[in-house]
């Protein structure tokens, strides 16, 4: 893998809860000190939880978790179980009444993989987190979010290969910037040579609803809301480079970006701003490779 990882942005901890007899699992990014965030959704089949608390108009501007699951819609209820883990540690948004926390979603559909009534609960959120800070278990792999994911299925869910949860990083400049994907495309994985990495080379699609890739880009770099939606934004650029065909009627593709640097006066300059999304993008391409290709795992 190549440089730092999500666990290795300071402030970031990252955890899954897998159920590989059901072939489901959500994927839980924590940040309880709090992140400055945005999100892009290009995808035209997306399943979200918080999305309108990310733009860069809205009243809160830090969230505490992320939350990535399988189970399609019903796995928004992971959540509520991060919910529950941060509220029984006062961690969230100051309200007169209590804390709120602040915990976007998104999810993906592996349905037709494993058991079609099994489902990431609030139960499997509340020991994601539990993970997350020990620091235990792989972070790529088929686990979590990824744990029923598959590319290819273009000619239909019988062509499928399994992928998973894939991870890499960037230095930009002193800045570090680090990716992670979920990755249960109806297109095919392309190498950065234009090889066929994994897939089908149906040439009459009948494509399988139900897909979606969700990518996390963490920076310690200081940015704004603004800033953090456009990192997401290009971070779809990544999408587009190794997966083939994306942002599909079929898929429900999602990016979040996040900060954890202290809060300062200044922000990331253009220029600058500019490396890191180039980071950005690489280290997101290669983390959606690295879902089917995981030689050191």
């Amino acid at each position: 893998m190549s440089g730092p990882t999500l666990r290795e942005i300071p402030g970031v901890r990252v955890g899954h809860a897998t159920d590989s007899v059901a072939r489901t699992g959500c994927t839980v990014v924590l940040v309880t000190d709090g992140a400055v965030a945005g999100m892009d959704v290009r995808g035209s089949a997306p399943g979200t939880r918080e999305a309108s608390l990310l733009t860069p108009t809205a009243l809160v501007e830090q969230i505490h978790a992320i939350v990535l699951a399988g189970g399609s819609a019903f796995g928004l209820a992971a959540a509520d179980g991060v919910m529950r883990w941060l509220a029984e540690r006062d961690i969230g948004f100051e309200t007169p009444a209590r804390r709120v926390p602040i915990v976007p979603a998104a999810v993906l559909y592996d349905l037709g993989v494993g058991d079609p009534l099994a489902a990431p609960t609030p139960e499997m959120g509340y020991a994601a987190c539990d993970a997350a800070v020990a620091g235990e278990g792989p972070l790529e792999g088929p686990v979590g979010a990824g744990t029923g994911a598959t590319v290819g299925k273009l000619g239909g869910i019988e062509g499928a290969v399994p992928s998973g949860i894939g991870a890499a990083g960037r230095m930009a400049g002193d800045h570090r910037v680090a990716a992670l994907a979920a990755v249960n495309a109806i297109g095919n994985l392309i190498g950065p040579d234009g090889r066929l990495v994994a897939g089908s080379a149906v040439e009459v699609p009948d494509p399988s609803p139900g897909n979606t890739t969700l990518g996390v880009l963490a920076t310690d770099a200081p940015l704004d809301r603004a800033q953090c939606r456009k990192l997401a934004e290009l971070g779809h650029d990544a999408l587009a480079l190794a997966i083939s065909p994306v942002h599909t009627m079929f898929d429900g593709d999602v990016v979040f970006a996040l900060s954890t640097a202290p809060p300062r006066a200044d922000r990331m300059g253009p220029a600058e701003f500019t490396r890191l999304g180039m980071a950005a993008v690489d280290a997101l391409r290669e983390a959606i490779l690295r879902s089917v290709e995981r030689p050191e795992n």
